[in-house]
């Protein structure tokens, strides 16, 4: 882990542990610079309401600079939201992990962006290509390349 990323790291964190998350994001595990795990619920009325998903970041050196390797987590129970743009393996389609990633993005402004995803969906449904795509799909979601097309859903 790089200085610049580990500083950058404990910034988020130490900002998290004072001043809270938003409603609906719980940090749920950061004990270290490399994995931490939240957890979001839609808040009011939704598709999703009282459902609780788990969201996994994973960090290398290049953080902030790159980003993070974002999905939902999928074991001991825990399921993805059945969406749009997100696969059933837990891989998530969002521009903001990809080719609109930006460093002055944090790991709670991904949060928030997801939670938003999910509380503007209309019908619940797996991506077209869902059943091809995690037949082949990568164990790291950044090592797919997404086509973004659909910011409707």
């Amino acid at each position: 882990m790089s200085s610049i990323s580990a500083r950058r790291l404990a910034k988020e964190l130490a900002e998290i542990h004072s001043e809270g998350c938003p409603v609906g994001i719980n940090l749920v595990k950061a004990d270290d610079f490399t994995c931490w795990w939240f957890t979001i619920e839609v808040m009011g009325e939704s598709l999703y309401q009282d459902e609780k998903f788990t969201l996994q970041f994973r960090f290398d050196s290049g953080y902030p600079i790159s980003s993070p390797a974002v999905q939902f987590v999928v074991t001991d129970g825990k399921q993805a939201p059945i969406h749009p743009h997100v696969y059933s393996n837990g891989h998530i389609c969002a521009s903001i992990l990809g080719n609109e990633w930006s460093p002055v993005l944090s790991v709670v402004a991904v949060c928030v962006t997801l939670q938003s995803m999910l509380a503007s969906c209309k019908e619940k449904q797996r991506p077209v290509d869902n059943d091809r795509y995690i037949r082949h799909a990568p164990d790291n979601p950044k090592k797919t390349q997404f086509h973004y097309d659909d910011d409707t859903v």
